[in-house]
């Protein structure tokens, strides 16, 4: 890697309204378009920069330091990662995922006891580039106007590239795996259907006693051995998605425990009989409130979305809402009344964010001991 962490080449923020942002140039030298957002975390970038949940978005991070800590050790280049069901340790996914980073200060002298690249190196070495001394604070209140989001592109120098709507596409055609891969030898088999997969969905059930089968976006699971099936998180319009939610419907009748995680949520509701449309006000961050309605506990959640379930109790029959947001009282989360089928828009695994939420887990893993150990008591009394 460059000593050099960032240049001063002049670049700029265009968004889909024509408001223009004049910028200093780091990463890579490269222009790119997609969705701008934005992210309160004061920590966290490598994590949220290979969140597949981001693909096609710039992202925007509100703390105005950026870059501080470097980037931790990457083991792409070790043969550990040639090892089916390789988890990296410190990554979401295996690549930077955004198509842009905007920041306000970026901090080119990091250093951290686990630093190898520098952000800009980073940025660089997996071809995106970005932006500082932008007023992102001002740019995340314009966002907010808009609906959390607008179309924008990064531009270098004087070049110039069209509009990417990244809504417009399967997205987790692109982040998901292409073939069945297993991870563990755990206890209890816990099938994964992968839009957009973060790693630490993996290491939370790793954690708990579990063998992982990890299956694409489009894959047809209605015939795997499991024992408790969860659907991940990703980007995109959940209803570009009609392949898996004929699955899931499929597999709905019968009793085997469903979780869902982010689009996962959207998913299951849709598969449910229920309807996603756009937020006026995209959930973004690490500081979203949402309430337990059976309890009336209260949780701060990392979230990073355009689309909500609409809630219509005609609509889910055998339902009721799970969570709730505390800022707009849109559905966090939905739960059937007698099967073990419940997902959260949330992320209960974190990473970067708070951990308030993990718990969901351990209800998770509860149905699918439960019920293990049921059919297991079966089995033997039938011998």
């Amino acid at each position: 890697m460059k000593e050099n962490s960032s240049s001063n080449k002049k670049a700029m923020l265009i968004l889909e309204d024509g408001t223009k942002y004049k910028a200093f140039h780091f990463g890579a030298s490269v222009s790119s378009s997609g969705e701008v957002v934005f992210n309160t975390a004061m920590t966290g970038y490598p994590e949220s920069l290979t969140d597949p949940s981001y693909k096609g978005q710039i992202l925007t991070y509100t703390y105005p330091i950026i870059g501080n800590y470097g980037v931790p050790i990457d083991f792409n280049n070790t043969e550990d990662t040639k090892k089916e069901g390789y988890i990296c340790p410190f990554y979401e996914s295996d690549k930077i995922q955004v198509s842009g980073l905007l920041i306000s200060y970026y901090s080119n002298r990091p250093y951290h006891w686990n630093m190898t690249y520098t952000l800009s190196d980073w940025l660089e070495y997996n071809g995106i580039p970005g932006l500082y001394n932008i007023d992102t604070r001002s740019l995340a209140k314009k966002l907010r106007k808009k609906g959390g989001s607008m179309l924008g592109k990064i531009l270098i120098e004087k070049e110039n590239i069209p509009f990417y709507d990244p809504n417009q596409e399967n997205l987790a055609k692109q982040v998901s795996i292409c073939k069945k891969v297993i991870y563990g030898k755990g206890k209890y088999k816990i099938l994964i259907v992968d839009f957009g997969l973060k790693n630490n969905i993996l290491r939370c059930l790793l954690a708990r006693n579990c063998t992982i089968i990890r299956v694409p976006w489009d894959y047809d699971f209605t015939k795997e051995k499991y024992d408790g099936l969860v659907l991940s998180n990703g980007p995109g319009n959940p209803k570009l998605y009609k392949v898996p939610i004929y699955y899931i419907r499929k597999v709905m009748k019968i009793d085997k425990p469903i979780f869902g995680i982010c689009l996962g949520h959207q998913l299951l509701g849709l598969a449910a009989g229920g309807k996603t449309y756009k937020l006026e006000y995209a959930h973004r961050g690490v500081n979203q409130p949402v309430v337990l309605i059976n309890t009336r506990q209260h949780f701060i959640t990392s979230q990073n979305h355009s689309f909500g379930l609409d809630y219509t109790p005609q609509l889910y029959r055998n339902w009721k809402v799970f969570f709730k947001n505390l800022n707009d009282n849109t559905c966090e989360g939905i739960i059937h009344n007698s099967k073990p089928f419940f997902s959260v828009q949330f992320h209960p695994e974190a990473s970067s964010g708070p951990m308030d939420t993990e718990f969901l887990f351990d209800i998770f893993m509860n149905s699918v001991i439960r019920r293990y150990n049921i059919n297991h008591l079966q089995k033997n009394e039938n011998r």
